[in-house]
């Protein structure tokens, strides 16, 4: 017999989980589980499709018709900084207060999933929408000021489930759990979103589809949500437009998620042989190509292109910062040169430098949605250009791929999803393409496997959990086929506190 309520495996805050908040979620997932799970075999299937990837001629119609998305709101009308970081009770106070225009309250690849974690960042929003966020750590206290960064939750992405509240005999969508409680309680008057890890059109209508019911249920007026998705997937790239159309009446713009998109290319095209991580800079040609057209395609439909992430974390060395800074600097230049209308930081250190450069360029404009980059041609060759990034691979790479893994891995699975590493805060996407390139590199034949089991073991020292992360290292890194993604096992296996069968 089927449960027709949702159960709660775990601690149920009587704030968050209510009983009228877990009827809202059930009616959700009853109505999108279906659809979820259909457009997961159709990612499958995708990947095993021999069939070149190009832009399609079924949509050729949408890319070539005279339309624009809903846009910004009241609160989204000027995002030329934007900080991102995971909803802990600390660092939505200091996110908030940052100075940024935006926090991107993460749900997603800087939080580790432990339920913990998931409900009390649905806690310290609602505390932080209501006023009631104010404590004392460590003789400090800390108290959201009087004019915060706007909120944007990022919920997991489609591929992620919630082991901890059961519906009809298995577990709901993460995204519909983190979407649906925080526009439940602290979102209703802003419900704001940034959309993560799609792969087409189809799941874009999805997410549209979920946001029509939910304000329908809620008694919020249609159209008020306001979703930014990350094109951070190399099939995404060729549906831009197509993925705007499906969200145009929820649409405020889209943003390169650069991490994950060389994750997706790796992932899609194993046998392509690409440099460390260090080297694929946002000036290599295929990256390059990826970006204009993200500004290209949002400015012509009205919604505001959003750049990608400065992971720099600042040190007490001066010396150190003043070349990072720089280097911060440059690729923010860039990014308002070519049209960008804001972009990312994960630190709040670094809020003034990309605010000072969006400045210089805006104005006292809050945007650049003017600027239609009318010049930019991008073609199917130009987004799979991959050699164009050169080949260059060493040693030192490949260590430091090992050790940013096992670090994040440990750190992960501690309860900690945004981790400073080597000086760079490090999240789920950024693990993933480290342990992505081992794989390669390995099945490339550039490095033995002793070498890197004996890299490993050296960068295991130290480490709280060992057995666990050496464990997940090698299921994702060297086995025979490369997982779609580290994290659901590690999930499932080590976070949750429902029984694996």
């Amino acid at each position: 017999m089927l449960n027709h309520r949702i159960e709660v495996v775990g601690e149920a805050d009587p704030t968050i989980l209510t009983p009228e908040a877990l009827d809202f979620l059930a009616q959700l997932d009853r109505e999108f589980a279906g659809r979820r799970a259909d457009l997961l075999a159709a990612r499958r299937h995708r990947r095993e499709d021999p069939a070149p990837l190009g832009f399609l001629d079924e949509t050729r119609h949408v890319r070539n018709a005279d339309w624009s998305v809903a846009g910004h709101v009241a609160g989204l009308e000027d995002r030329r900084v934007e900080i991102t970081g995971p909803p802990t009770r600390k660092m939505t106070v200091n996110a908030l207060n940052s100075g940024a225009k935006v926090w991107l309250a993460d749900f997603e690849d800087a939080t580790a999933p432990t339920w913990e974690n998931v409900i009390g960042g649905q806690r310290n929003l609602l505390d932080a929408v209501t006023g009631r966020l104010d404590f004392t750590e460590n003789g400090k206290r800390y108290a959201v000021g009087e004019e915060p960064a706007t909120i944007v939750a990022r919920p997991r992405g489609w591929h992620l489930v919630e082991k901890h509240l059961v519906f009809d005999g298995r577990p709901i969508a993460a995204a519909l759990v983190d979407f649906g409680l925080f526009l439940f309680h602290a979102g209703r008057e802003k419900p704001f979103f940034y959309l993560p890890k799609l792969e087409n059109h189809h799941e874009a209508r999805l997410w549209n589809d979920v946001f029509v019911r939910a304000q329908e249920i809620l008694g919020i007026p249609r159209g008020t949500i306001r979703a930014t998705v990350l094109i951070e997937t190399i099939t995404a790239a060729f549906e831009m437009d197509e993925i705007l159309f499906e969200l145009r009446e929820h649409c405020a713009g889209l943003n390169a998620g650069r991490w994950d998109y060389l994750f997706s290319v790796m992932k899609n095209f194993p046998d392509q042989a690409l440099p460390e991580r260090a080297r694929l800079t946002m000036t290599v040609p295929f990256m390059r190509a990826y970006t204009e057209l993200l500004v290209s395609t949002c400015h012509r439909r009205g919604a505001h292109a959003i750049g990608g992430m400065a992971a720099f974390v600042p040190s007490k060395d001066p010396d150190a910062n003043a070349v990072a800074f720089e280097k911060v600097r440059q690729d923010k230049e860039r990014e308002a040169a070519d049209g960008f209308d804001g972009s990312w930081v994960a630190h709040p250190g670094l809020v003034p430098v990309c605010r000072e450069v969006f400045d210089d360029v805006l104005g006292g404009w809050p945007h650049q949605l003017g600027r239609l980059r009318e010049d930019v041609r991008v073609t199917a060759a130009d987004l799979l250009d991959f050699s164009s990034a050169g080949d260059e691979v060493t040693e030192p790479g490949l260590r430091n791929n090992i050790a940013v893994t096992v670090r994040y891995l440990d750190a992960w699975l501690g309860g900690t999803g945004a981790v400073a590493i080597f000086g760079l805060m490090e999240d789920a996407a950024t693990a993933e393409i480290s342990r992505c390139q081992v794989w390669q590199w390995l099945r490339q034949g550039l490095f033995t496997r002793e070498l890197v089991e004996k890299i490993l073991d050296e960068e295991l020292l130290g480490l709280t959990h060992t057995d666990a992360v050496r464990e997940l290292f090698t299921d994702a890194a060297l086995g025979e086929d490369l997982p779609a993604f580290i994290t659901p096992r590690a999930y499932a296996h080590h976070l949750t506190r429902v029984a694996v069968v």
